[in-house]
């Protein structure tokens, strides 16, 4: 088997199992609503977590063996495998819409990877690791303070927390590159601890961050939303700090733009349709709760209360229904009604003598 074709292999099984991991995220986030960042005590997803290590370690092998033009592209391929592989093992089906907006974006992030040429081995400087660090942790926390006050909205706080955790991995990618270059060229492990320290905080934050962003938004929009953040960030990186610019001039800047624009439209596609998804089913799910829209079923009119005022703020019309009894206070006992008088004693004997009965106690006949 060639380099290349190992490569690709490669590439393929790494976007396999981050995939897996993404699907196992979702689940995990599903069925477990009170652990956002961290459920430690299930192991779907420290599952979840050695998939993706999985898949970076089998995608920095491929970028040993293949070019990064071939290499870049297929990871893309994550959002493709992903819809299938949720409605094979999980039953989660996605819709027409949604496949549209995955292809868009696969198609689109692929291309504009494959226009991205790389330069020579570069590495950062000091003050450059400094500040791409500040500007980097500063916006990863703008974007999830941003989703947490969206959050009466599920599916745009996903995406929000999503560019978060997908701006975090790529530039986490970023000072991998940059320490790679430095031990190529001879550095010791105590000048790279403080960018191995930047590379697991990163990570850690776009792991629970991503873990976030899968509660109450399904899984197409924000597994999208990493996969085309990660690398997207890490070429506009490439393309300030490292020198690499786009292939073929003008023309291929021009094909870049076109390309980000149909990978936007995919994002926006599979957004919306999240949305639309969420808005049927509040509309058809009934219910007697708050703004569930149930509780009078519609064509049955409602019946007017007494000084109450109508919805056109009118006043209504007072009831003919009989009037309420009064109900008892607390603690209030109700008359005891009136008894029978009890009858007259009979005697024996003559009738038209009076003669004295003995009466017997609590007995209304004599004896």
């Amino acid at each position: 088997m060639s380099a290349l074709a190992l490569s690709v292999l490669l590439s393929l099984v790494s976007a396999v199992a981050y995939a897996g991991g993404a699907i196992l995220q979702e689940r995990v986030a599903a069925t477990t609503p009170e652990r956002r960042y961290a459920p430690l005590r299930r192991g779907a997803w420290w599952t979840a977590i050695a998939l993706n290590g999985l898949g970076a370690f089998l995608h920095v092998v491929a970028l040993a063996y293949g070019p990064l033009s071939v290499v870049q592209p297929l990871g893309a391929l994550t959002i493709v495998f992903a819809l299938p592989m949720a409605a094979l093992f999980v039953r989660r089906r996605a819709g027409a819409t949604a496949w549209r907006g995955a292809i868009m974006a696969t198609v689109g992030l692929a291309g504009l990877l494959s226009l991205t040429s790389a330069s020579g081995a570069q590495s950062l400087d000091g003050a450059e690791r400094v500040v791409l660090a500040l500007v980097t942790g500063g916006g990863v926390l703008a974007l999830t303070v941003a989703a947490q006050a969206a959050h009466r909205h599920p599916v745009v706080r996903s995406v929000l927390l999503a560019c978060a955790a997908g701006a975090a991995f790529g530039i986490a990618s970023v000072f991998t590159k940059t320490v790679a270059v430095d031990w190529e060229e001879g550095a010791t492990l105590a000048r790279e601890l403080p960018s191995l320290g930047v590379i697991a905080v990163l990570a850690a934050a776009g792991v629970l961050i991503s873990q976030a962003s899968y509660r109450g938004a399904g899984l197409a929009a924000p597994l999208s939303t990493v996969t085309v953040v990660n690398p997207v960030v890490a070429a506009a990186v490439g393309l300030t700090l490292f020198g690499e610019a786009f292939r073929y001039g003008t023309t291929g800047t021009v094909l870049a733009l076109g390309c980000g624009v149909v990978t936007a439209g995919g994002l926006i596609l599979l957004t919306t349709e999240r949305i639309a998804r969420e808005a049927s089913t509040a509309a058809g799910g009934g219910g007697l709760g708050p703004g569930s829209g149930g509780g009078v079923p519609s064509g049955v009119p409602a019946l007017p209360v007494p000084g109450v005022p109508s919805a056109a703020g009118a006043p209504r019309e007072p009831s003919s229904a009989p009037p309420v009894e009064p109900r008892l206070r607390p603690g209030a006992l109700p008359a005891v009604p009136s008894q029978p008088a009890p009858a007259a004693p009979r005697c024996h004997g003559v009738p038209h003598r009076r003669q004295r009965c003995r009466e017997r106690i609590g007995s209304s006949t004599a004896p």
